[in-house]
């Protein structure tokens, strides 16, 4: 199939290079006419056999911008039209998607009245979906090559090639409903995906006047990327049915810096106070009450919204932290309509945390839902979660969770992940202050002794006998 490039228009020497090598290491039988490239020129034709390396080239690619499937090229309209017109098979696969046309040009600049008019030139292709210029299925693309000449008075009035193609690997649109700090906003952005995010905390997302989401994109130039960021939780949302996402990545709350929070009342049974004749909920400066949010139904509610939001084929990733010697393959939430592509561990010691990767496969019928392969443990766990959160003892959680793999009732790795996390953090510490204190304790010890009539120094008794937890655990190692 033949495909133009469209490369950014600096580092010139290297673009082939690149291309290349990519086409190399992503095994792409690439084809073209060395003879045709033009280091003052943007656009190259190619032939590569199928859309998907194409999309695997410009995915890794620095300096190639886009790859569009050629669907007319000519020195005129006339000689673009003729050939679109000759394979009217290739539209009817969009006729009912929604679209967007862009109009460029290099070397030259196309009005906005020009841009229209090019556009509606095309309209023989009879296109019946919406236009959507922010986030349509199929994007099509019209760009002039005007040359580029640096010693010409004024651009030519006229290009020198016209090239109209249907691009490939349009950027994805990509979703992130823990978004922080943005951090995953900002590299999904960079590698030329449209992104959002939305948080419960709105501080973290507005952050101060130079350290903030919005001031992280305005430094990295990705603006056009980064679409916007806005306050919600994954239980309330704003989304509509028909919007789908490509794919969702996100860092789920752990719970450690602050416990995880959802909005809710902890007491469903109290009401909104009145304030001066004015229900609390409906005055200007109200915040919703929030409750602690355990990770196994952050999980859970996470999944559900995937399951509904991804488009088929879109994926779901995510990280979960846990508890390494209570971790079980059982503990990772499944849906009917998804499929589980990868677990990889990164493990800190006691506590991992796993990249889970997850592709939705069908679409999602009603009445389906997530769950935990030991499902039936749920609502027990929930159960537990808010005793424990109102201070009150259950005789049966010390036995909860100690049974084997196929037991119902085991709770999973990551069940009240935030206080394991400090307390073998306090354990940590205890240790440290421990071993520094036996090694003050042993060197305070030596220097009473009289040297004269030891055998060995006291140097080495200190090392023979401390030297081994000292070098483990010396503070500030």
């Amino acid at each position: 199939m033949k495909y133009f490039i469209q490369f950014a228009q600096f580092h010139e020497e290297f673009r082939l290079p690149e291309l290349e090598s990519l086409a190399k290491i992503e095994d792409v039988k690439l084809i073209y006419n060395k003879k045709e490239y033009k280091e003052n020129c943007p656009f190259l034709v190619v032939n590569i056999e199928t859309e998907e390396e194409a999309e695997r080239l410009v995915k890794r690619a620095i300096l190639i911008k886009n790859i569009y499937e050629l669907w007319g090229m000519g020195e005129t309209y006339d000689e673009v039209h003729a050939q679109v017109k000759a394979s009217p098979e290739r539209w009817y696969l969009y006729i009912h998607k929604s679209f967007k046309f862009t109009v460029s040009g290099f070397g030259s600049t196309c009005s906005s009245d020009y841009q229209v008019r090019i556009i509606n030139s095309f309209s023989y292709l009879g296109f019946k979906g919406d236009i959507n210029l922010k986030n349509p299925q199929v994007q099509f693309g019209v760009l002039e090559d005007y040359g580029l000449d640096s010693h010409a008075p004024i651009p030519p009035q006229i290009p020198y090639t016209i090239y109209f193609g249907r691009l490939a690997s349009p950027g994805k649109l990509i979703y992130d409903p823990f978004v922080g700090t943005g951090s995953f906003l900002l590299t999904c952005a960079h590698f030329g995906a449209f992104t959002l995010g939305s948080d419960i905390d709105g501080r973290q997302i507005r952050g101060q006047a130079n350290k903030s989401i919005k001031s992280n994109v305005d430094q990295y130039n990705l603006s056009d990327k980064v679409l916007d960021t806005l306050v919600s939780d994954i239980r309330h949302h704003p989304w509509r049915e028909n919007l789908w996402f490509d794919a969702i990545v996100t860092d789920p709350p752990y719970g450690v810096r602050a416990g995880a929070k959802t909005l809710g009342r902890k007491d469903p049974t109290k009401r909104s106070r009145i304030i001066n004749g004015v229900p609390a909920h409906k005055r200007e400066n109200y915040y919703p009450p929030t409750k602690p949010y355990e990770m196994s139904e952050v999980l859970i509610d996470l999944l559900e919204f995937a399951a509904r939001y991804l488009v088929v084929g879109g994926r779901l990733v995510y990280w979960l932290p846990t508890i390494v010697d209570e971790y079980s393959s059982t503990d990772i939430p499944i849906h009917p309509c998804m499929i589980l592509i990868s677990n990889s561990e990164q493990n800190f010691g006691q506590w991992s945390r796993r990249l889970i990767t997850m592709e939705k496969f069908k679409e999602n019928v009603e009445g389906e839902h997530a769950n935990v392969n030991n499902a039936k443990s749920l609502d027990n766990m929930s159960l537990l979660f808010q005793k424990k959160k109102e201070g009150k003892s259950d005789k049966d959680e010390k036995d909860f969770g100690k049974m084997d793999d196929n037991d119902t009732n085991k709770k999973p790795g990551h069940y009240l992940f935030r206080e394991k996390y400090f307390s073998f953090k306090s354990e940590e510490k205890t240790k440290r202050e421990q071993t520094w204190i036996r090694f003050k304790n042993k060197d305070n010890t030596n220097d009473s002794i009289d040297h004269t009539q030891s055998s060995t120094s006291p140097t080495e008794n200190l090392q023979c006998e401390t030297s081994s937890d000292y070098n483990a655990e010396k503070p500030g190692q």
